[in-house]
Formats: structure tokens, C-alpha cells, sequence
């Protein structure tokens, strides 16, 4: 063999070589994830939310992770509840930390700030609980996806059983900000839709964590509504439910009330959790489908905790990243955004799907009442509401969302 000829071979391998190392490099690499929640401002949830994406995250990695053998690792924040900081978060997230993607937040005018960014800045931003339907609609863009049931949604499964009511004076209690704003606005269209008789005698508005709730179940009461619509949550709801049961406020009124069936609201209650309300929720002990039965063992084994409705989103957040990095075959911020498109994911409540219109998951919610059992409050003669029922049509969207 020729002195040329054995240089020419030793560069061939060497090259070779080099290729293989560079793959086991990029194969080592992890994918990273930002996730930014408002931790300290509503733990009832977020720290549940935050077990259920540690699972998935796990569960996700024992398997060999995503993109032939990259682990995923999330970098977590607290937003503290305020926008600015959320924002300034995402950025150091993306910039510093070089996350290949957003992920997560509560409060839906946070949610809003953060959708922004990601739009201004290019990268996916998988909404988690942000409830606002602005956050699919008006202020939609080609790089946020949401996966809870929105306001929209929500609002139309429980007018499915308000409708049936015979109370045509109906009140509203919500906190004053995007969330609850954007939930009485939609309630009052999609009932008056199917029910043209009833009217709107009052509404209050207490601050977000703040609520004077004597003053507010006074104030309802001298509306004299014959039902009414509730969208106050956590320490809020615990008060006014207290409040407005000792002055009377809830006797002989049907309430229709947004997230109260959900187990981080209800618990707190015990045994003065309010019978009859009709709600959206979580009946966690009572699900007897495969997929939530494999979730739930899961759960409780790594936790030694029964899950919160938290837990559910948290864990399917992250299965939607890893489904979507796989679809991509990429971490690119244009492909993921791609792949999102139409994306179909398993999750403890069955196949959901990512609608290409409006970014929106068909995950849906638990319907039912309240009832007080064994000293707790515990949700009865429910249904699981699919999400696909309970969104507008394509052109229906396309009229409300930027093109």
C-alpha cells in the first residue's frame, strides 16, 4: 500500500470517526424546556401542575427521551403573579438559558404576555392553563398553542345544564381581571343563545385574591336573581361560598359555577363544600378508564398524593413537547410549530388533538354537581365533556383571529 493511499483511507476513517462522535454529542445533548408558572401565587394548583410535569418529564426520559436519545430538562421559574416579570423570565429563559421552547403559566393575562413574547421572539409557547379565549382568538398567533379547555368551552358545557333551569334572573360573580372578564362574557352570550327570556340583573367584580365576599353576597342578594353564575376560585371562592351560605344567598338559587368541582378548590371546603352547585371539575377517585387508572398509580407512587386537576395539565403540557419534538424531528422553533399543527397526544383523559385553526387542544372537562360525602365535597352524576364538541367551528374562528 502506497504512502498516499494509506493517508487518503486514515482520513476516510477519521472522518467517519468524527461524524459518529459529533451524533453521540448531539444525541447527548438535552432538549431544554422553559417553563414559567406563577408558583407562589396560587400553589393549590401549580404545585400539583408542577408534580404532573416532573412525572411526564420521567416517564418521558426512562424511555430513552426524544430525537433518538436526548433527554428533556425543564428550567423552571416563578412568574410571581406579575406579567412584567413573566416576560422578563421568557426572555432570560431564551437568551441565557437557551431553551428550545416555552411552556406553562396560570393567570390568563400572564398567558397573554408571554404569547406575545413568543410571537415577537419567534419561539413555541405551549400554553398551558390560561383560560381566556383570547389567547387562541383575537390575540392568537402562529406560535402559542393552549391545551385546558378554554373559557368558550367550559362556559358551553355548563349552559348545556343552565339552559335547563327555569331562572331567567341571573347574577355573576368573577374576579376582575382577563380570566373572569373574558368567562361572564362568553356565559352571558352562549345562554341568551339558547335561552332569548333571560337577563343579567347584576354582576360584581371583586379584585383577584382580594374579595370582600360579605359585601359581594349582599350585593348579589339585592339583585334578587333566581340563579347564579360564579367564576371565583381558591381562597376567594372558600370565602364566598362561607359568606354567601351564612346570609342565605345560595337558598333556592341554582349555581352554575366554572372550576369549583376541580379537587384544589373543592378540598379546602370539607364538609361546607355547597351542594347542588353544578360545575366543571375533576372527580379524580371516580374515573375508571385505563389511561387514567395508569396515571393515577403512577402518580401516587412517586408522590404518595392523589392528583389535583393541576396534576392532569402539567403532565400533558409535557407529553405535548415530547410529542411534538418527535413529530418535528427537530428542536427548530418553525418545525415544532409545524408539528404542533394537528398534533395528536395521549393523555390520562384520552386522545386529545391540537386544532390547526386556532391552536386549540380538544382536552376536555368534567361536568356535574356537588354533593357532601364522608365530610368532603365530592362531585356526582357527572360526565366527561369532550373538548371537540364545545368549539366553534373554522369559519366561526376565522372571523375572531388574525389571519
Amino acid at each position: 500500500m502506497t504512502v498516499s493511499r494509506r493517508m487518503v483511507l486514515g482520513s476516510s476513517v477519521a472522518a467517519v470517526l468524527a461524524v459518529g462522535l459529533a451524533g453521540q454529542a448531539l444525541a447527548a445533548d438535552p432538549v431544554r424546556i422553559g417553563e414559567i408558572n406563577s408558583y407562589t401565587g396560587l400553589p393549590a394548583f401549580t404545585i400539583p401542575y408542577r408534580n404532573g410535569w416532573e412525572l411526564a418529564v420521567e416517564e418521558i426520559n426512562a424511555k430513552g427521551g426524544v430525537l433518538g436519545g436526548r433527554k428533556i430538562v425543564v428550567v423552571s421559574r416563578d412568574d410571581n403573579g406579575k406579567p412584567d416579570d413573566a416576560v422578563r423570565i421568557a426572555n432570560e429563559l431564551v437568551t441565557a438559558e437557551k431553551v428550545h421552547l416555552l411552556a406553562g403559566t396560570f393567570f390568563s393575562h400572564i398567558g397573554l404576555a408571554v404569547s406575545d413574547f413568543a410571537k415577537q421572539n419567534k419561539t413555541l409557547f405551549i400554553a398551558a392553563e390560561p383560560l381566556t379565549d383570547a389567547i387562541t382568538w383575537e390575540k392568537g398567533n402562529r406560535y402559542t398553542f393552549r391545551l385546558r379547555p378554554s373559557n368558550y368551552m367550559q362556559a358551553a358545557m355548563l349552559v348545556e345544564e343552565a339552559a335547563k333551569l327555569p331562572a331567567k334572573r341571573w347574577a355573576t360573580v368573577a374576579p376582575n381581571y382577563e380570566y373572569g372578564q373574558s368567562a361572564v362574557a362568553v356565559f352571558k352570550e352562549l345562554l341568551k343563545a339558547k335561552r332569548p327570556d333571560v337577563e343579567f340583573v347584576t354582576e360584581q367584580w371583586p379584585a383577584q385574591g382580594k374579595i370582600d365576599a360579605g359585601s359581594t353576597a349582599q350585593a348579589l342578594a339585592a339583585g334578587n336573581p333566581d340563579a347564579i353564575f360564579n367564576v371565583t376560585f381558591g381562597p376567594d371562592l372558600s370565602k364566598f361560598v362561607r359568606e354567601g351560605t351564612l346570609r342565605g344567598l345560595f337558598e333556592g338559587k341554582p349555581v352554575v359555577s366554572l372550576l369549583t368541582g376541580e379537587p384544589e378548590y373543592l378540598d379546602p371546603l370539607k364538609g361546607e363544600a355547597p351542594e347542588g352547585w353544578i360545575v366543571t371539575g375533576y372527580p379524580w377517585d371516580q374515573i375508571d378508564t385505563a389511561e387514567h387508572k395508569a396515571f393515577l398509580a403512577a402518580y401516587q407512587k412517586k408522590f404518595n398524593d392523589y392528583p389535583r386537576l393541576g396534576s392532569i395539565v402539567g403532565y400533558v403540557t409535557m407529553k405535548t413537547a415530547a410529542a411534538a419534538l418527535e413529530r418535528a424531528g427537530s428542536t427548530d422553533a418553525e418545525k415544532l410549530v409545524d408539528a404542533m399543527q394537528g398534533l395528536k397526544v395521549d393523555t390520562p383523559l384520552g386522545a386529545i388533538t391540537y386544532r390547526g385553526s386556532d391552536h386549540q387542544a380538544t382536552l376536555g372537562a368534567y361536568v356535574g354537581k356537588i354533593a357532601v360525602k364522608g365530610g368532603r365535597g365530592v362531585m356526582t352524576d357527572w360526565r366527561y365533556a369532550d373538548g371537540a364538541a364545545y368549539l366553534p367551528p373554522d369559519e366561526v374562528v376565522a372571523k375572531r383571529r388574525p389571519q
